[in-house]
Formats: C-alpha cells, sequence, structure tokens
C-alpha cells in the first residue's frame, strides 16, 4: 500500500530497515515492519468496510501513504497526519489540525501545544465517515504535506 507523493519538496529520508519514510534523515522511530491485517484480527469483521471509508476519505484529498505500525495505522503525506487503532468493535480514527472542531464523534483531544492538536473520532459504521469529517481529513492532508494555515483562517473556521 506504500506509494512515494511528490509534494515539490526535499523527498522524505527512508529508512533502509523499515522502509518508513521520513523529512529527517535517521528520525528516531520504532522501526518495524507490520501488516495492516495484523490490527483487523479478531476485530468486528465489519470495521474493514469502516476503515476503508477511513482510507478513502483520506486518498480523496491527495496522494497518501498508508503504513501499519505496532499499535496503529497511520496516513502520510510529509508527516503524519492521521490514522487508526483498531479496537474491538469500532475505529479510533484520528487527525491532526492546528485548530480544535466539534463534531457529534468525536472523542477526545489531545493538545500539542504549538503544534496544534490530536483529534479522535470514534467511528463503527462506514457512514459514520461524514461530509464533515471529509473535510476535516482535507484539512490534515494538508497540515501533513506542510500546507499550514494563516492564523486569521484559523479563527475562522474555529466556530464552525
Amino acid at each position: 500500500m506504500t506509494k512515494t507523493v511528490s509534494t515539490g519538496k526535499r523527498p522524505l529520508w527512508r529508512c533502509h530497515r523499515c522502509g518508513h519514510r521520513f523529512v529527517t534523515r535517521n528520525l528516531a522511530h520504532s522501526c518495524g515492519r507490520y501488516r495492516l491485517s495484523d490490527h483487523f484480527r479478531g476485530k468486528d469483521p465489519g470495521l474493514r468496510e469502516v476503515f476503508h471509508a477511513w482510507v478513502s476519505a483520506a486518498r480523496a484529498a491527495g496522494p497518501v501513504i498508508v503504513y501499519a505500525q505496532k499499535t496503529r495505522i497511520v496516513f502520510q503525506v510529509r508527516v503524519r497526519f492521521g490514522g487508526a487503532v483498531v479496537r474491538t468493535t469500532w475505529l479510533d480514527a484520528s487527525l491532526w489540525l492546528k485548530r480544535e472542531v466539534r463534531h457529534p464523534r468525536l472523542l477526545r483531544i489531545e493538545n500539542f501545544g504549538s503544534l496544534g492538536y490530536g483529534l479522535h473520532f470514534r467511528l463503527e459504521q462506514p457512514k459514520d465517515v461524514d461530509r464533515r469529517l471529509r473535510a476535516l481529513m482535507r484539512e490534515a492532508y494538508r497540515v501533513g504535506a506542510g500546507e499550514h494555515m494563516p492564523v486569521s483562517q484559523h479563527q475562522q473556521q474555529r466556530t464552525s
């Protein structure tokens, strides 16, 4: 599922052991090879469809790298901007945004200080990936591509 994403910026460094890509050479990481299927073993079979809807939202935003890590699945353009943790009966779908948002499926928010927020959504069915969540995915994709929105635009969107 890995493909190269071109953004017109310096090429990503690729770890020779695990194949994962990073913006900085020799960046510390867990360096392991895992399969997406490992995350779904013993879980509700319907979660594959939920995950496919989540990946589809990411790919609708642009070219994306999807890969499994030990405890999660990540979405990456230049940096990781989203992903998921497969729970027993639901998907903990995450996005990195520069602002806080409200959404009916919002589960929790991590504050990364000046870097923004990690937003976690509880997804149980493919239809949970609604129009608003797809819009947030496009916004997170831009963050992952290094296209940071001006502060005034953040303030305008905070009310949505």
